[in-house]
């Protein structure tokens, strides 16, 4: 997610305020939301009498959400505090990592130092998108943080928002310059704002340099479809490629056009996930649309809330949302895809 300009600052300075006025809380409560369907087979996926349930907040603008199956917690990055979060049910929230996207010691100029996109290797291990250091990193099982990927042809990512692994082990990750102090304006961006991929063993390949602004992304359950966010002021979308065999992507195309959503220049389609039958769950502003393999809008989830991220959590069939300085679930029909 990105605001311009003035809006951004008033936005985070806003956020900021009320993060130092309502302390963390992990208190259950029932918020209001509006449950839309526009088509029959919604009602297959969202019940009709769904509760979006409010399980923690006070924080600063969340994102990245991701579920340990193992261990049974969800775990979120607070990107302007520059900390990884934990949540277990009957534990509440407590900080999980500290200086998640910024190791440095002198102060961030940016408003967005922190980590964004998470996610676990095949092995359990916790994979962040890092703004302030602009980097992809793996944190090992004793703290230490090993870096994965910081650069392409000779210029460092900007700032990495999220990432997903294929199951070859193969890593796709966004890049767009959100992250940087002066985001798409600011003097060390690199060249592209882009896809990538990070074989397993080690090599990093630019897929797409056409995206203005490239966000979420997840693969189809048969991996036959790369989706991405794009929050380009000129076409907020959800785009889809077709996935090669050698994992490359060709045929990029507009899946669903966003644009009725967006509420700033940059501030549209984000985070997305996908289910179990290849429907796309998509943050955006105000709350979740769920749109079907085939490109139709089947129904929405309105929470009248910035809304960042989501992810699969519990036995496959709740779903985790971030959104502003809080943490959401909610109960589906339908399960995220690998449950």
């Amino acid at each position: 997610m990105f605001l311009s300009g003035a809006s951004w600052s008033l936005f985070v300075t806003t956020l900021v305020c009320l993060a130092l006025l309502v302390p963390l809380t992990d208190a259950s409560e029932i918020v209001t939301a509006q449950i839309r369907s526009l088509d029959p087979r919604f009602d297959r996926l969202v019940p009709p009498d769904a509760k979006l349930e409010r399980i923690a907040g006070g924080f600063t603008w969340v994102e990245g959400p991701v579920w340990n199956k193992e261990g049974g917690f969800l775990l979120f990055s607070d990107i302007p505090a520059n900390r990884v979060y934990k949540w277990k049910s009957g534990e509440g929230v407590s900080v999980y990592l500290e200086r998640s996207g910024y190791s440095g010691v002198a102060p961030f100029t940016g408003k967005e130092p922190g980590s964004n996109g998470l996610t676990f290797d095949r092995d359990g291990r916790l994979v962040l998108c890092r703004h302030g250091d602009r980097q992809i990193a793996r944190l090992e099982q004793d703290g230490r943080l090993t870096v994965l990927a910081d650069h392409y042809d000779g210029h460092r990512f900007n700032s990495p928002n999220d990432l997903v692994f294929k199951s070859n082990g193969a890593l796709y990750f966004t890049d767009p310059p959100f992250g940087l102090p002066k985001a798409f304006d600011d003097p060390v961006k690199a060249p592209v704002q882009g896809l990538y991929r990070l074989s397993t063993d080690g090599v990093v390949t630019l897929l797409i340099s056409d995206i203005t602004a490239p966000n979420g992304l997840a693969f189809s359950p048969d991996e036959q479809t790369l989706y991405v966010s794009d929050v380009d002021p000129k076409r907020a979308a959800w785009l889809a490629y077709d996935v090669r065999p050698d994992g490359t992507v060709t045929n990029g195309r507009v899946f669903f056009d966003a644009t009725r959503w967006r509420t700033d220049p940059f501030f549209g389609p984000d985070g997305f996930k996908v289910d179990e039958h290849g429907h796309l769950f998509g943050a955006r502003p105000g709350g979740i649309s769920v749109i079907a393999p085939d490109g139709m809008l089947l129904g929405t989830i309105e929470t009248g809330r910035p809304t960042s991220n989501v992810a699969w959590g519990e036995d496959g069939r709740t779903l985790f949302i971030t959104g502003a300085d809080s943490v959401y679930r909610i109960r589906l029909t339908t399960k995220g895809a690998g449950y």
